[in-house]
């Protein structure tokens, strides 16, 4: 069974700082690209930070800079970190795995609120 847990979510004020893991079970996690994603009431699921099995990280624009996305493959471990952050940042977020067939999996999500 796959798990993708999200942790670190909370309440933090402009400008302050983050750090979001994601511990993965039930797969070969050197082998999967793992993201984290956004949502903010009433929009989208959006990209923020993904991290291949091998190769570099890519970033939304609204992130770039200020977020960085890691991984420990022998932790089974995906972190962001995200520093100054902005009450435009306030979405849930939610950590994704996905596999060289193509398998697709999601956390739970964590909230993440930035008040101005």
């Amino acid at each position: 069974q796959v798990q993708l847990l999200e942790s670190g979510g909370g309440l933090v004020q402009a400008g302050g700082s983050l750090r979001l893991s994601c511990a993965a079970s039930g797969i070969i996690f050197s082998l999967y690209t793992m993201g984290w994603y956004r949502q903010a009431p009433g929009k989208q699921r959006e990209l923020v930070a993904v991290i291949p099995s091998r190769g570099s990280a890519n970033y939304a624009d609204s992130v770039k800079a200020r977020f960085t996305i890691s991984r420990d493959n022998a932790k089974n471990r995906a972190d962001l970190q995200m520093n100054s952050l902005k009450p435009e940042d306030t979405a849930v977020y939610y950590c994704n795995a996905v596999g060289m067939r193509s398998q697709n999996y999601w956390g739970q999500g964590t909230q993440v609120t930035v008040s101005s």
